[in-house]
């Protein structure tokens, strides 16, 4: 499949996905005629909210290359009532500017190490596949043991889901589980000419099924700040915020996040504690 065929057929995915969550009450339908055997809106009833032809709707959603403007793909957002996030991901998809590329795992540049380095909380810089490409020693301290682990084990996602520790020490799990898919299905439809982001999705589905089932929920989500509460087996009770420097230089696939302790939590005196406590 070639990338543009790739990007289509994502764009396809989402809308449909989009139009199967909107009920009919919330759209403003009432009393439509025929039983429905599926779930959500018809294409019938996107295309006359958007203001389109039946045809010209279920193009889109079939992945084949139609002529599209933004101002209807705005409308067609409107009628699925996308959030800010998901119509400028819509937008992503449709933008004929927008370089689907397949992208490499990246690189950091030692300035960049020196920075993370520096900063007493848990930091590490990864990119949209969420390779870890570097990290600092409380990150490796409190959120994985990165050192020892191959390129190919050190991915965010392989982490969380296939190691039980996660699913059994971070407190806020259901909500961290859940944005963390959100914001790798967004990578992954603006990703489509990657097929690593196909493959990877495949085999985290058949080895947890908890992010299967969060996978075939089509949620997507950029990345903003968002809670990690962690019940440390060493530490205590850790709360932070994850905040996430998503533009480094200009570069839109590395990013630094950075695990701020929320203020008010004992979090920052014990982590102080923690790492002096065991050298790091």
């Amino acid at each position: 499949m070639s990338t543009e065929s790739g990007r289509l057929k994502v764009l396809g995915d989402f809308l449909k996905s989009r139009r199967e969550r909107l009920q009919p009450e919330q759209a403003g339908i009432s009393g439509s005629y025929g039983r429905r055997r599926t779930p959500g809106l018809r294409r019938e009833e996107v295309a006359v909210l958007a203001g389109v032809s039946v045809t010209y709707y279920t193009w889109l959603e079939q992945g084949r290359e139609v002529t599209a403007s933004r101002e209807v793909m705005e409308s067609i957002g409107r009628a699925l009532q996308l959030s800010p996030d998901e119509r400028l991901h819509l937008l992503r998809l449709w933008s004929p500017e927008k370089s689907f590329a397949p992208h490499g795992p990246g690189s950091v540049k030692p300035e960049w190490q020196k920075i993370i380095d520096q900063l007493a909380y848990p930091a590490f810089i990864a990119n949209d596949r969420t390779e870890v490409l570097a990290w600092n020693r409380a990150a490796s301290a409190i959120i994985a043991d990165f050192q020892p682990m191959s390129d190919r084990d050190r991915v965010l996602m392989n982490i969380f889901f296939t190691d039980p520790y996660y699913r059994n020490h971070i407190s806020n799990w259901d909500d961290f589980a859940r944005y963390s898919v959100a914001v790798f299905r967004s990578n992954y439809d603006r990703h489509s000419g990657d097929s690593w982001f196909g493959e990877t999705a495949e085999r985290l589905a058949e080895e947890s099924a908890e992010f299967g089932s969060l996978w075939l929920l089509h949620d997507i989500q950029l990345k903003k700040a968002s809670p990690f509460i962690l019940n440390h087996p060493r530490a205590g009770l850790l709360s932070f915020e994850i905040n996430s420097f998503v533009s480094l230089n200009g570069s839109t696939d590395p990013h630094c996040c950075i695990y701020t302790p929320i203020a008010g939590t004992p979090t920052e005196q014990r982590l102080k504690e923690f790492l002096e406590a065991t050298g790091r």
